[in-house]
């Protein structure tokens, strides 16, 4: 495929009429559980310029979600923030980088990642599939939730100037940062890397790699499902999030990429309806989305709108 032919892909997901009132009444029973925050510093990962906090807070379903807090150790007013949403496969981050640039940093482990797997843990390959047929159930409802209330949890602190929190990721990350920018207004700026969750119909079509192909081994299995499987993921398609955007935001994708497909990532790109947003693409990287070239890029993009 040319790259005019890339960049005009557009989608075949459509976004459902009641796509802002299912998630706005999602937000609202999230809302009506309280964070009970536990924020422990562990010695063993702190070092004389990060302080380094293990946390826990309550999410949907009676989950307790876990995540790293890191703060420096040389603060005197209240500090910006960023959230690091994380992939799919890896761990969340221990984002001691940020700190040292002056950020108090949360990398955050929603359901099923590490410390957060006790009460939901279907596994990778598993997790893009689970429950699938049902948008109440599906687990990216409570999965998205989760990096929602990470988000809540950095602007409930005080050391923190909820008016300069931003947050970032790459990969499922990407996906994130695009769900978090569009469920929370409060969200000052955000970075998208390779946004997976984008796209979902068309991705298991233009990519045969996983963890998409969890979605075409289910409906192998189940071949009669298919439309209920797109009905659902119609409610959790990073793309149909865009139009809840309104922060400055940047967007990498790699044109080689396997995982993510590139035609995805403009489509998102393309829906969000900020008029302050950039696209990078770049060729000749894959998944990695150029990341080598493209951190700087972030950094400066975050000191910019964020001021540390």
């Amino acid at each position: 495929m040319d790259r005019t032919s890339i960049e005009t892909y557009g989608t075949s997901m459509v976004r459902p009429d009641d796509f802002d009132a299912f998630w706005d009444d999602v937000l609202a029973q999230a809302d009506r559980i309280p964070l009970n925050a536990s924020v422990e510093r562990v010695a063993l990962r702190s070092t004389p310029d990060v302080d380094v906090y293990e946390v826990h807070y309550d999410s949907l379903d009676g989950v307790r979600i876990a995540g790293w807090y890191c703060l420096p150790v040389d603060r005197q007013e209240k500090l910006p923030a960023i959230l690091h949403v994380p992939g799919y496969i890896g761990e969340p981050a221990l984002p001691k980088g940020w700190a040292r640039a002056g950020y108090a940093a949360f990398g955050a482990a929603p359901r099923g990642k590490l410390r957060s797997n006790a009460q939901f843990n279907p596994g990778y390959p598993g997790l893009l599939a689970h429950n699938i047929v049902d948008r109440n159930t599906y687990s990216y409802r409570g999965f998205y939730i989760d990096a929602v209330r990470a988000f809540d949890f950095l602007q409930s602190r005080e050391e923190v100037d909820a008016e300069r929190t931003g947050v970032t990721g790459s990969s499922q990350g990407g996906g994130l940062t695009l769900v978090v920018a569009g469920l929370r207004r409060g969200v000052r700026a955000a970075a998208a890397g390779a946004p997976y969750l984008c796209g979902f119909m068309d991705a298991i079509e233009l990519t045969h790699t996983y963890p998409y192909q969890e979605i075409r081994d289910y409906l192998r299995l189940y071949p009669d499902r298919e439309a209920a499987v797109r009905e659902t993921l119609s409610y959790f398609d990073g793309i149909h999030f865009g139009l809840r955007i309104s922060c400055p935001i940047i967007v990498n994708i790699g044109l080689q990429d396997n995982v993510c497909p590139p035609e995805t990532g403009f489509a998102a790109f393309n829906a969000i309806a900020s008029e302050d947003k950039t696209l990078y693409s770049y060729d000749g990287y894959g998944h990695d989305a150029g990341s080598a070239k493209h951190g700087a890029v972030v950094e400066t993009f975050f000191k910019t709108h964020l001021n540390p």
